[in-house]
């Protein structure tokens, strides 16, 4: 290694020094924790497991290896559970400690006051106009756009909420300690708060003792709310008007000091906006019910509304202008004689009178709801608002009459806040997706039309007849359900849901449900199938040619994926439809799943698919005259699609993001952005400039060579080919993975309100991608991030040999040219650093049968090496994460946490399945899985 990259590493270890100082403080208080609550003979228990398993991965000390097995085989269960519960909070604390660290860097590189960071809009505002792009084309970017993470309830994040507030609040300790300066009484509270959380911790049930219900999941992402987006998204509305304002003034500052705006050009439309898919998605879920779906919106508003009246409050407290100082706008004056405060001593302050009604009016809102809150009583009685807007006007009075008084500078605190959040969360607070399976609505429908026409078999009509009598169907106003019939209770679910969702959009605003997904879409009749369903709700009403709902194919297999432009092609040259486009501002939505077609046909297959589909798409959706609208449904790990989202975001082909885009928030993902404020702040920027250099810098072709989209097919074919045989032909495969792995304990997990399979079978085909890539993350194999992609690079290029072409530097180009290209590597390379071939063949040896075993784990050994050794050519490097050594000390400081944690596991499966079904065996098993999840992080 040259000087050059000696201090490159130096300076990093350097900027790493507060993460390894935090790490070794949570680590000592831990220690003492343990010495308090286990005694001393466990505290040194641990320390010799930590010592052996450091010791073996620093050197391969066979030694420290037979040390390692000596403590851990013969653990008592209880004894396994307290070391276990030890490695496991301390991977915990190391998380806690390296988010706080991510902030620090961040901050730094702000305080430095050097160039915009990339990921930042200002970053990306530079950029637009080093290119040239005309300030119109930003301002008219901001006007057409739509963004929306969209939270799910999918349970890859296995720790209970108890557990995640300790982390929330050891968090912001350590972020205490380092940004303000403490006195020594300060510090000394400080560093007892930190000891009292992690005895907290420590004296925490790790697992769930019951099942989540569905609303549970609903509750716990409400949190978040309070944690984040409450504060920091209208923040970050607030942040990008601002900066927008200083650029259209030259750089001015938007606020002088005498308080006059400059530059200022009204707000940006609520073009960022929070999704979710818990409390309607039904797909596979029998615990999302109609019942379900109101007592979400109703949770949703109740917290939407606590907010709002906790805000008004304390900004009536802020706002004690006097009248008689300041003139105030006739406007205001109005808004506040309304007001049923009659108090004397306000007589000369309108602003407060002002919004004791405006508190009044809400107030009596969240009674007509249904709402309970235990806040202030209002002043008297006001009539409610009929909708959001009218509280938003209200708020608007007093924007105005601020600015017209000449006190712009009050404008720009709690009230711009709270104006922004009333835009952005209505009375709704989230926009609830529903979803449902293609087979569901498929038999409902037929249930349906059998009645309406008793000769009609519609499951036995082909594609076309189908097309045909639904176009019929949705083309006239008629209903088709009759109240004298009682149909069977699945498609009477399906009905109720519907006529729900249109009651949910009268009583919250029509933002409350917007979005009707259809999972297993591959066919055009699937999507009027959904159409027909909403019809009889209300929700498509054909004399007016008006949809209340968009209506969104989910293509999620290989097969869909490839046929997603012939489907939308062909629906959209269906008149009926089209029309309904048209009261969706002629944009059509597609959801493309990444899971699914991964667990179908392997990681390179399954990315290149989505690409291409997103190709077909854009070519198809341009021809028509439609925008397109991508939802992309990404999980937490690569094989579910996760990685980074400014690069994915920036790796889709040119013309796939144009200014709108939905993305899923899954599983630990969600925590791990959004449980810190300054993170989550990030994150949601992240999401606003990527999209915003996408839309206006992405080349339009789809790769910036033409032979680069034939080599990915080459590539993909090989890779399909070899995923396939392994897990879908080769006999036994699926009991190998049963036996290999802990998916039949993941099962059993009380971490969702979902099952595990869709069916009742331990067909891979049935199972969700969920536990598929969760069970292999625990093994440490990590399949679904990397199988088939070193036979397909090996396999092409010696084909290139043949023909007197270098295969590999071919490669190495598209590595060096081509943005997606480079996600992909970036992620698979990530997923290979966490993978270990000696942990995978301990799970090997649960298989009780030999020739099985034999049979499969050389295989996945071979092909994880050929995959490694093909990354490491393409990308020019040594080692794995050679060119982020600060990400790979970080994995690699793990490892000595992570194997006793996974050897445990190994030793406990092996006696429980071998029948001691002792139940501390089986919890202990249970928190394994919760540490080696913790430890894995982006794991489901």
């Amino acid at each position: 290694m040259d000087a050059r990259a000696d201090k490159a590493n130096d300076d990093l270890a350097d900027k790493d020094l507060p993460l390894r100082e935090d790490i070794r403080f949570l680590g000592r208080v831990l220690g003492d924790t343990l010495r308090e609550l286990e005694g001393e003979p466990a505290f040194d228990l641990i320390e010799r497991i930590r010592r052996s398993s450091i010791a073996f991965r620093r050197g391969a000390d066979q030694a420290a290896r037979a040390e390692l097995d000596r403590l851990l085989d013969g653990l008592a269960p209880e004894k396994a559970i307290v070391v276990v519960r030890a490695f496991s909070y301390f991977l915990l604390l190391t998380n806690i400690a390296e988010d706080a660290h991510h902030m620090r860097r961040s901050r730094a590189h702000q305080m430095e006051g050097s160039a915009a960071r990339e990921g930042s809009v200002p970053y990306v505002l530079d950029r637009t106009a080093q290119a040239g792009v005309a300030a119109d084309a930003v301002e008219a970017f901001f006007s057409g756009a739509l963004i929306a993470p969209v939270l799910t309830a999918h349970p890859t994040e296995v720790q209970r909420k108890s557990i995640l507030d300790i982390q929330v609040a050891l968090g912001r300790l350590l972020e205490e300690r380092e940004r303000a300066r403490l006195t020594p009484r300060e510090f000394a509270i400080n560093d007892e708060t930190v000891r009292r959380a992690v005895m907290q911790l420590w004296l925490t049930r790790t697992l769930r003792q019951n099942k989540l219900r569905v609303i549970d999941e609903v509750t716990n992402a409400l949190s978040y709310y309070d944690l984040t987006f409450f504060t920091e998204l209208p923040g970050l509305y607030n942040d990008i008007e601002d900066e927008l304002a200083r650029r259209r003034a030259g750089g001015e500052t938007i606020v002088q000091a005498g308080g006059a705006a400059t530059g200022a050009a009204g707000d940006l439309p609520p073009f960022l906006r929070m999704g979710s898919w818990i409390g309607g998605d039904r797909d596979g879920n029998p615990f999302v019910t109609a019942p379900v779906l109101r007592d979400t919106l109703h949770l949703q508003s109740t917290r939407v509304f606590g907010f709002y009246l906790e805000q008004l409050h304390a900004l009536g407290g802020g706002l004690s202008l006097s009248a008689g100082i300041r003139p105030v706008s006739p406007e205001l004056v109005e808004l506040a004689r309304r007001s049923p405060d009659t108090s004397a001593q306000r007589d000369d302050e309108p602003y407060r009178r002002a919004i004791t009604g405006m508190y009044a009016r809400l107030s009596a809102t969240a009674r007509a709801l249904g709402q309970a809150h235990d806040l202030r009583h209002a002043v008297g009685e006001a009539p409610p608002y009929a909708a959001a807007f009218e509280l938003g006007a209200d708020l608007d009075v007093i924007h105005r009459s601020l600015e017209q008084s000449g006190a712009p500078l009050l404008a720009r605190g709690r009230l711009r806040r709270l104006r922004r959040a009333v835009s952005v969360f209505g009375f709704h607070l989230a926009t609830v997706d529903l979803r449902q399976n293609s087979d569901v609505h498929e038999r409902a429908v037929a249930e349906i039309l059998s009645v309406a026409r008793p000769r009609l078999d519609y499951i036995a009509l082909d594609e076309e007849a189908r097309i045909k009598l639904l176009v019929e169907e949705l083309g006239h106003a008629r209903p088709l359900v009759s109240p004298y019939v009682r149909y069977s209770d699945e498609t009477r679910s399906e009905l109720d849901i519907v006529r729900t969702a249109a009651e949910m959009q009268a009583r919250y605003g029509a933002a409350a449900i917007q979005n009707y997904i259809i999972s297993k879409t591959d066919g055009v009749s699937d999507i009027l199938e959904a159409a027909l369903l909403a019809k009889e709700a209300g929700l498509l009403r054909p004399l007016e040619g008006r949809l209340e709902v968009n209506i969104i194919p989910l293509f999620e297999t290989i097969g869909d994926l490839r046929n997603a432009g012939q489907v939308m092609d062909r629906l959209f040259r269906l008149p009926v439809y089209t029309r309904l486009l048209g009261s969706r501002g002629v944009t059509q939505e597609v959801m493309l799943g990444y899971s699914d077609s991964n667990k179908d046909g392997g990681f390179l297959t399954s990315g290149w698919e989505l690409y291409k589909a997103e190709i077909k798409l854009i070519e198809v959706f341009a021809r028509n005259g439609i925008r397109l609208r991508l939802f992309h449904g990404r999980g937490g790990s690569v094989g579910r699609g996760g990685g980074p989202s400014y690069q994915a975001i920036l790796a889709q082909p040119g013309g796939a993001v144009q200014g709108q885009i939905r993305i899923t928030e899954q599983g630990e993902v969600i925590s791990s952005k959004y449980s810190n404020p300054e993170a989550g702040l990030r994150n949601l920027e992240t999401l606003v400039a990527a999209t915003l250099e996408a839309t206006l810098l992405h080349q339009p072709d789809p790769a910036p060579r033409r032979e680069y989209l034939d080599v990915m097919d080459a590539l993909s074919e090989q890779a399909f080919k070899a995923y396939r045989n392994l897990v879908y032909e080769t006999d036994g495969f699926e009991r190998y993975f049963w036996e290999s792995t802990v998916i039949s304990e993941i099962a059993a997990l009380n971490i969702g309100s979902r099952p595990a399979s869709r069916k009742k079978s331990t067909a891979i085909e049935d199972l969700r991608a969920i536990p598929w890539v969760f069970s292999w993350a625990q093994c440490r194999l990590m399949l679904p991030g990397w199988y088939g992609f070193g036979s397909a690079v090996e396999a092409w290029v010696a084909g290139q040999e043949a023909k007197g072409t270098n295969g590999m530097a071919v490669l190495q180009q598209m590595y060096r040219e081509w943005p997606f290209f480079v996600t992909l590597l970036a992620n698979m390379e990530m997923v290979l650093s966490k993978a270990d071939l000696g942990i995978a063949s301990r799970y090997a040896e649960l298989v009780p049968d030999a020739a099985l075993r034999e049979a499969i784990f050389p295989r996945l050994r071979d092909e994880l090496m050929r995959t490694v050794r093909a990354l490491l050519s393409i990308c020019g490097e040594g080692d794995l994460l050679e060119a982020s050594p600060s990400l790979a000390r970080t994995i690699r400081n793990r490892f000595p946490y992570l194997d006793p944690l996974n050897h445990l596991q190994v030793e406990l499966l092996r006696r429980y399945r071998a029948g001691d079904e002792d139940e501390a065996i089986k919890r202990a098993i249970h928190l394994t899985i919760n540490g080696v999840a913790a430890g894995l992080r982006n794991s489901g």
